[in-house]
């Protein structure tokens, strides 16, 4: 079974490579971040061409900001929106969709993203975090969770830890969060030592330069973990035109189609940067309000 997340930044904008996609890779099972559509935009954008290729959906969506969805073409049973006991900023927002897909419990998550350390955003983000792991406790042990953690695990996540000193997604809470888990980081697992990156802003060229975040995870639980034959980011759909800021993450359980390729596909052709050597954008890590 092949599991994909895939941050879209906006399913509208990125139809015209979504669905070639869906058609290349063969993903099995397909957890959406950022659609950026009510439940209802989507089915009408997307819905037939997606059932038509064998998926069952589920969404939970909102007007212009978040959204996630979860595609399935291997079943899709006990079906939940949200997560119990998360609060809201300040109401509930489309953050997650989970279900169970052949045997293993697959979550959809788009955790908040903190904006800032010690404002209210990040706290709203630590307890949101904290319900997650509680919910997750108290589920089965096939499972895994799937999308755009907002949290880069270690130093090594980061093109240098040095330019994001102040920021979100790299302090010690948030690490400690993901930690809590007590899952496994699949792809870190398969590639301990391996430059690795999933997301790259779209300003001053940081894709071509590789210099980017590892903030997409698929974090398994041991029954899970132990059928992993191939975990790899999906760099080819981050390159070209209109592509979205963050790259699929590729997850092959028991059979890899591909063989045991990554951690990139392709690699990057730029060298590691020198430490200390690049800034970041202007608030590369702030996102718009509702983010």
């Amino acid at each position: 079974m092949r599991i994909a997340t895939w941050n879209v930044n906006s399913v509208k904008q990125r139809v015209p490579r979504f669905l070639p996609w869906l058609d290349q890779r063969q993903p099995d099972v397909v957890c959406l971040q950022e659609t950026k559509l009510t439940d209802e935009a989507f089915r009408k954008l997307l819905g037939d061409e997606i059932t038509g290729r064998g998926y069952e959906i589920a969404y939970a969506g909102e007007v212009q900001w978040n959204g996630v969805a979860l595609l399935s073409k291997v079943g899709m049973e006990d079906v939940t929106v949200g997560v119990e006991g998360a609060p809201g900023f300040p109401h509930q927002e489309a953050r997650a969709v989970a279900a169970t897909c052949a045997g293993v419990r697959v979550h959809s998550l788009y955790v908040p993203n903190g904006r800032e350390p010690d404002s209210e955003h990040y706290q709203y983000k630590l307890k949101w975090l904290a319900a997650l792991r509680e919910v997750v406790a108290n589920g089965p042990a096939e499972v895994v969770l799937c999308g755009d953690m907002n949290v880069a695990p270690a130093d090594a996540d980061v093109f240098d830890p040095a330019a994001y000193v102040g920021q979100t997604h790299v302090t010690e809470p948030e690490r400690a969060a993901i930690a809590a888990f007590d899952l496994h980081d699949v792809v870190r697992d398969r590639w301990p030592d391996e430059r690795v990156f999933t997301y790259w802003d779209y300003r001053a060229g940081m894709f071509h330069r590789d210099l980017g975040m590892r903030i997409d995870l698929v974090l398994a639980g041991e029954p899970v973990a132990g059928r992993v034959k191939a975990a790899w980011v999906d760099r080819q759909a981050r390159k070209g035109s209109g592509p979205s800021d963050h790259a699929p993450v590729m997850i092959d359980l028991d059979e890899a189609p591909d063989g045991d390729i990554g951690p990139m596909v392709p690699p990057p052709s730029a060298p590691a940067a020198r430490k200390g050597s690049v800034k970041l954008p202007q608030s590369a890590l702030k996102p718009p309000p509702a983010g």
